[in-house]
């Protein structure tokens, strides 16, 4: 049986991810690094992108040419990564996952995009109901989602530990030299 993600009640979107197809997209994420390093830099990445839009990511890497004989799949709380097995493409996965999950998200109302720049891979989970759009258009959303997310996070004001406003001034300036690793 193949591993088909899980969908929760109070998701409002799913987005499928192909994985190499995003990283070939996005030159800046690989440069200078290893396969290895880029794949766990866009897998940290769209981690931060999912908890901060609330959307579900499934992301998924091909093993079509690996050793792999079973496909696996690691949860988050908010990104679940796919392996799939020696022989699947990732394209295939995410065009059987959409027809499986094209039933749920239709009696949940939940949407569903696809993230791939394969011109038939596009299509084809257009016709199984899901939305596409393109690995430049998803590296778009998720520069902006980041930009969104400082913005927000520059805009609250900064609380005082109540703690702090009791401390004398010495010691609270000593205290801010130790978490500044100045001491």
């Amino acid at each position: 049986t193949p591993c088909v993600p899980r969908v929760g009640t109070k998701m409002k979107s799913i987005l499928l991810v192909d994985g190499y197809n995003v990283l070939g997209a996005w030159p800046q994420l690989t440069r200078g690094r290893t396969l290895n390093e880029a794949r766990d830099e866009l897998i940290h990445r769209l981690s931060d992108y999912a908890g901060f839009t609330g959307q579900r990511v499934i992301l998924v890497f091909d093993a079509w040419q690996s050793d792999a004989t079973f496909s696996s799949v690691e949860h988050s709380a908010a990104l679940e990564i796919v392996y799939t097995a020696s022989g699947e493409t990732a394209d295939h996965y995410i065009e059987r996952a959409s027809a499986e999950l094209a039933e749920k998200v239709a009696q949940e109302r939940v949407k569903l995009r696809v993230a791939s720049s394969d011109g038939v891979e596009q299509t084809v989970v257009l016709g199984r109901g899901a939305l596409r759009i393109s690995s430049r258009e998803l590296i778009i959303e998720m520069r902006q989602a980041k930009t969104d997310e400082k913005r927000l996070i520059d805009a609250r004001p900064i609380k005082q530990h109540p703690l702090m406003g009791r401390l004398p001034s010495d010691v609270q300036e000593k205290l801010e030299q130790m978490r500044r690793g100045k001491i």
